[in-house]
């Protein structure tokens, strides 16, 4: 499964394959999700970075939080935990559409 961290201050030019790349020096990526709106299809900035290991996302974490990523310093992070169990959650966002996971 994962453990998944956030990543923000993505400039628009990076891909996610340079994403992974950076985060391999930490351990195994599993996934990569660079987050695009849903409407306008525009790349918000931000995503998510799964690693193999609880080890792995804490040293991506530890090492990568204010590094150097295309033109711009990013955060990392933590990612919010998934509240599950949300009462009256259809699995859709308000715009009504299946929300998409974080993976790549």
């Amino acid at each position: 499964m994962g453990v998944e961290i956030y990543v923000g201050q993505i400039s628009g030019s990076v891909t996610e394959d340079e994403v992974r790349k950076l985060f391999s020096v930490s351990g195994t990526v599993t996934s990569v999700h660079l987050v695009s709106d849903a409407v306008s299809g525009e790349f918000r900035g931000c995503g998510y970075v799964r690693m193999s290991t609880e080890d792995e996302a804490r040293e991506a974490i530890d090492l990568l939080n204010g590094a150097m990523l295309g033109d711009r310093l990013i955060v990392v992070k933590d990612a919010p935990k998934k509240n599950t169990k949300k009462s009256g959650s259809s699995g859709s966002s308000r715009t009504g559409k299946p929300r998409g996971s974080h993976r790549s």
